[in-house]
């Protein structure tokens, strides 16, 4: 690869993301031309995942002249144009309206397809766990058929760590070749089953009908795009923060999490679509642990050190804590990815980009 070229001097650069996404171009400068005058599909654009992937298509897509364009399945239209109208009204971008699991298959050609919806539990789902389960296992399936329909080479499904079901507190780094799984009986589980059983989908189409299946065992993440309004803990201390609130972290503190910045995640999600092995799982996260307390204090620093920290029970027991945190080995010497941005920075940029937001409205 030669000398990369100075991204970034248009007059996009008052883009709260400039940096972030001249980083993202620069890691992943050689992939682009795979998509130079093609048509992306991509499902889930109003999450964490598919913003990131967005933002990043765009701005590759005019640094670089590529002639592309994204369509992007949403239930609401007129929901995503009301969050995004940046995104929305983009002359690249086209917004199609439906559910995952029944769409109208849009006419022509595409080349590949991002399955990204329902990446994570989302509120409205949260007590219809039927409900969740067929929209990741029907939805999967419909997005599979359109992509056999359309012509589509490539097909990336952002899947879950939680397919490994729980991770025992001795293992520290979960790699793909850990063959736990969740628990069957226990409907807690059924992001993990759901996103098992799509991971199972995207196998079947790839030996019945060639479909090259990548295949992206997501951890968690933060960055701007990171919903604040949900019960996940680095959203909710940042929220807490940033309204002055001291920040409350419910049981002990002691479980470990780790935490992909967003450019990061970008980064990783376009390689693996590219260059990632059909039917092969990559795990895309962090390995830097860090405790929920740790990572308390770690955002309260960030914010002000007037914020203060409150856990709620002391710890109850001398064993190991409970753990959730990627080995992502494969990812770093098969498909040459790194962690750029560490989690103080991340943190950091996260509260700059909310900050800004407000400052802007």
């Amino acid at each position: 690869m030669g000398p990369s070229p100075q991204f970034g001097q248009g007059p996009h650069q008052d883009h709260l993301l400039a940096a972030d996404l001249d980083q993202v171009l620069v890691q992943t400068e050689d992939l682009w031309e795979e998509f130079r005058r093609q048509r992306l599909f991509v499902t889930g654009g109003t999450g964490f995942l598919g913003c990131w992937l967005l933002e990043s298509f765009i701005w590759a897509n005019q640094e670089l002249a590529l002639g592309a364009s994204v369509a992007v399945l949403t239930r609401s239209t007129a929901a995503f144009r009301k969050r995004f109208p940046y995104l929305a009204d983009h002359p690249s971008v086209e917004l199609l309206e439906g559910d995952v699991r029944s769409f109208e298959f849009p006419s022509g050609q595409y080349s590949h397809v991002i399955h990204a919806a329902t990446e994570a539990p989302t509120k409205d789902l949260d007590d219809k766990p039927l409900l969740k389960f067929d929209t990741m296992v029907q939805g999967t399936q419909r997005v599979l058929e359109f992509a056999c329909q359309s012509g589509a080479r490539k097909v990336l499904l952002t899947s879950s760590g939680a397919v490994y079901g729980k991770q025992p507190p001795d293992l520290t780094h979960m790699a793909e070749t850990y063959l736990g799984a969740p628990e069957a009986t226990n409907s807690r589980w059924v992001n993990g089953e759901g996103k098992r059983a799509s991971e199972m989908l995207c196998a079947l189409y790839a030996a019945q009908y060639g479909l090259e299946s990548k295949i992206a065992r997501c951890f968690a993440f933060v960055g701007p795009y990171l919903q604040l309004d949900f019960h996940y803990a680095i959203g909710s201390f940042i929220r807490n923060a940033l309204g002055g609130h001291r920040i409350r972290a419910d049981g002990d503190g002691s479980p470990y999490r780790s935490y992909l910045y967003g450019s990061d995640l970008a980064t990783w999600l376009w390689t693996i679509l590219v260059r990632g092995e059909s039917c092969r799982a990559y795990n895309v996260g962090s390995e830097r642990s860090v405790t929920i307390s740790e990572l308390a204090t770690l955002v309260s620093r960030a914010v002000s050190p007037n914020v203060g920290v409150e856990i709620s029970r002391p710890r109850a027991t001398n064993g190991p804590a409970e753990r959730y945190v990627p080995s992502t080995k494969r990812a770093q010497v098969e498909l040459g990815l790194h962690e750029s941005t560490d989690l103080p920075q991340a943190i950091s940029q996260t509260i700059n980009w909310y900050l800004a937001q407000d400052l802007r409205q």
